[in-house]
């Protein structure tokens, strides 16, 4: 910001004690404020030119000084110019304190992240956030600091290091070194570049090393339970509690549509008798405060009652005994093996079986999905929809149906099927190109 009035001028202070030697003060002057300081250095008022604000003379001493001076006003003059260029209000104390060596020290990345981190666990104590999002911070400060240590061999970096070539070097060491896939990586990039633009907020960094950096997600579409992978699930007996009870909170979450955080905090008092006079589940998302309304289904009542007298559950006051988000899914890869599961299997995709599975694929209404999922439109409900071989077997389905019932089937009736069959594919087709 430019100021509207500025002055630089050495002058010699009088001493309290009457003497020739004077300290040689620098005063700066910005809008009219005056702030001033010693240089640390003495010279005779005899050799000394107020006017030229310089010593006297051709003596190695004058010479000496003088340059001492100029070096002092060069010293000013560019940071005054390096204030203008960051569009920063220059203030006389704020020069002072530069030409006293008093400037803010050069901040490094991951000292910005630790205080971040710090901050949030702070706001994680008072419930502003989920422990999950601190978890996923510590892990991206993580993948920067082994990134340091590999490419620069260094412990840690100042933030004026940080460009262009370092974003996209830390973006080829998430995919290659640490194996993430394209959307992962750039998960943590996006969570590197948060305590950049903090950065840039307070000042440390004068431009974005971002600015030119453009990752692109690739959509995918992650699949829920078949009905027979969820069947398969549900009557597998295994021979220990660990994996049962495992089970038992996973098929809970595949009838409810409870995210894994919502299903850990749901407490005893959240289940309510509804309008109905049935059995609700009246709560709030963790994730994104909205209510949340789920009527329970017979599987999920079954599922409460019996771990209601469960010791987690007694001391926790919760409605099941829901482990750590790790231990859940790691265990799930021991179910999946033993159920035959080929796909992933983890809490998440419970809440896809519901939305999908559970919900959608037996006509309940996309808008009513939507409020039970606690979503905040129907275009987030549209990605659990059934997919386009759910739709195609369920056409088939009827058709078979029909076809079975001679007595009352009529062979023109092929044609109409035969065509509702192939629009409803065409649409679904379009529907996913989109």
């Amino acid at each position: 910001m430019l100021e509207s009035s500025f002055g630089l001028t050495f002058f010699l202070k009088v001493p309290r004690k009457k003497s020739n030697l004077r300290y040689i003060y620098l005063r700066i002057t910005v809008d009219g404020i005056p702030k001033e300081t010693s240089t640390k250095r003495k010279w005779d008022i005899t050799r000394w030119d107020q006017k030229a604000e310089r010593a006297v003379g051709t003596k190695e001493d004058a010479r000496t000084i003088n340059f001492f001076l100029t070096t002092i006003e060069t010293k000013v003059n560019q940071y005054r110019n390096d204030l203008l260029y960051a569009e920063r209000s220059i203030t006389s104390q704020k020069i002072i304190d530069f030409i006293m060596g008093r400037i803010a020290p050069k901040v490094k990345v991951l000292e910005e992240f630790l205080n971040h981190n710090n901050e949030l666990l702070a706001l994680v104590d008072v419930g502003e956030y989920a422990i999950g999002t601190h978890e996923r911070f510590e892990i991206s400060k993580k993948h920067v600091k082994e990134f340091l240590l590999f490419k620069f061999n260094l412990e840690d970096m100042e933030f004026r290091d940080l460009n262009y070539e370092f974003i996209k070097d830390y973006e080829f060491y998430l995919k290659t070194v640490k194996s993430c896939n394209n959307n992962t990586a750039l998960k943590y990039i996006s969570n590197f570049r948060k305590i950049v633009r903090r950065a840039l907020d307070k000042e440390i960094i004068k431009e974005d090393p971002f600015k030119k950096f453009t990752g692109k997600k690739i959509k995918t579409r992650k699949k829920p339970l078949t009905a027979v992978e969820l069947h398969k699930i549900e009557n597998y007996t295994f021979s220990t509690p660990r994996l049962t009870l495992i089970r038992d909170v996973f098929i809970f979450q595949c009838y409810t549509g409870l995210a894994y955080i919502d299903a850990f905090q749901l407490k005893k008092e959240d289940i309510k008798i509804g309008i109905d006079g049935e059995y609700w589940i009246m709560s709030d998302r963790q994730k994104t405060e909205s209510e949340t309304n789920i009527p329970l289904l017979p599987k999920a009542l079954e599922i409460i009652e019996k771990y209601k007298g469960h010791p987690i559950c007694l001391s926790r006051g919760s409605v099941l005994p829901v482990k750590s988000n790790q231990k859940m899914n790691e265990y799930l890869k021991e179910i999946a093996d033993l159920c035959g599961i080929n796909s992933v299997l983890n809490t998440h995709k419970a809440r896809r079986t519901f939305g999908s599975t559970v919900t959608l694929a037996n006509d309940v209404p996309i808008h009513i999905v939507k409020e039970m999922l606690g979503h905040r439109s129907v275009q987030q409900t549209e990605e659990y929809a059934i997919t386009q071989q759910q739709s195609v077997g369920r056409q088939m389905m009827e058709l078979r149906n029909k076809l079975d019932k001679k007595t009352s089937f009529k062979p023109e009736d092929t044609l109409l099927i035969l065509e509702k069959l192939e629009k409803e594919i065409l649409d679904m087709k379009e529907y996913f190109r989109s």
